[in-house]
């Protein structure tokens, strides 16, 4: 398979989980060669076995593709080094400020000077992660949605130094991937997130005030509104976690309106995150 003209030839992710594979895939199925890095060498396994199974997916849908094709462009691995030729890099660690700062600034040094850099960060400042980095010109945000394979947006957020050229690349190589992209300033929460958020928390409140069902309060908004999925489903899908996190970032930043609730609180403590731990606002043994 030859790259597309939009498509980056090289393409090196930091971080093998949900959002990490799925950026992957994406990349691959575009026609890019694509290096995951992960902190070890058990946690490169999964992710290649993660990615793989993807892919498979992708084949079984699509018989036109090459199976061996793509996954011969995909490398697995814990050596950052393996960046050391990659024409974009994206960050997919989880939704820490710390964690995330330490993985740009592990990327950054290993990655060429020509490169872009980006973070696939939900809410956290562009601006502020930008503030550490060797060449600020050449970073952005590429909020990409879970599932990746499934989703049509991709969210860019230019940073204040952030040049324009690198904003226009990141638009061709969204597109590239079949996805639309929106170019939005670095802002708390940017525009997905501050929305999403906001109906996802308010609709943990009235399941927590006994309003009406998980079940109940989604259907008024897939059917009354016409969303393709409730904000408590959606939740799930995001995970609890990762929707707290985002919500006490935007707390920190925008104020009490996006406090999360108890009942958020309560169930990330009890380790119900959704999907991907099989119960949350739903039960979900028979879809992960």
């Amino acid at each position: 398979m030859s790259v597309p003209e939009n498509a980056p030839v090289r393409v090196g992710v930091l971080g093998g989980g949900r959002m990490g594979a799925g950026i992957a895939h994406a990349f691959l199925l575009a026609g890019s060669r694509v290096s995951v890095v992960e902190r070890d060498a058990a946690s490169a396994d999964a992710a290649h076995d993660r990615i793989r199974d993807s892919i498979r997916r992708s084949v079984e849908r699509d018989p036109s593709l090459d199976e061996t094709e793509i996954g011969a462009r995909l490398a697995t691995g814990a050596d950052i080094t393996s960046f050391a030729d990659s024409d974009l890099v994206i960050e997919a660690v989880p939704e820490d400020r710390d964690l995330k700062e330490q993985a740009l600034a592990r990327a950054e040094v290993a990655m060429p000077a020509h490169a872009t850099l980006a973070s696939n960060t939900s809410s956290i400042s562009i601006d502020d992660l930008a503030a550490a980095r060797l060449r600020p010109e050449r970073f952005l945000g590429l909020h990409f949605f879970n599932p990746v394979p499934a989703s049509a947006l991709v969210e860019i957020v230019h940073g204040a130094a952030t040049d324009a050229v690198t904003t226009e690349s990141a638009g061709r190589w969204v597109a590239a991937l079949g996805k639309t992209p929106i170019v939005v300033r670095d802002s708390p929460g940017f525009a997905s997130s501050r929305l999403g958020v906001m109906l996802g928390l308010e609709a943990i409140r009235m399941l927590e005030e006994g309003v009406a069902s998980a079940a109940d309060i989604d259907a008024a908004m897939t059917l009354g509104y016409r969303h393709p999925m409730g904000p408590l489903r959606t939740t799930d899908v995001v995970g609890l976690d990762v929707r707290l996190g985002i919500a006490e970032e935007l707390e920190r930043t925008l104020g009490e309106r996006f406090a999360p609730p108890n009942l958020l609180r309560r169930m990330v403590a009890e380790g119900k995150l959704g999907r991907k731990s099989g119960e949350g606002f739903y039960a979900w043994n028979e879809e992960r």
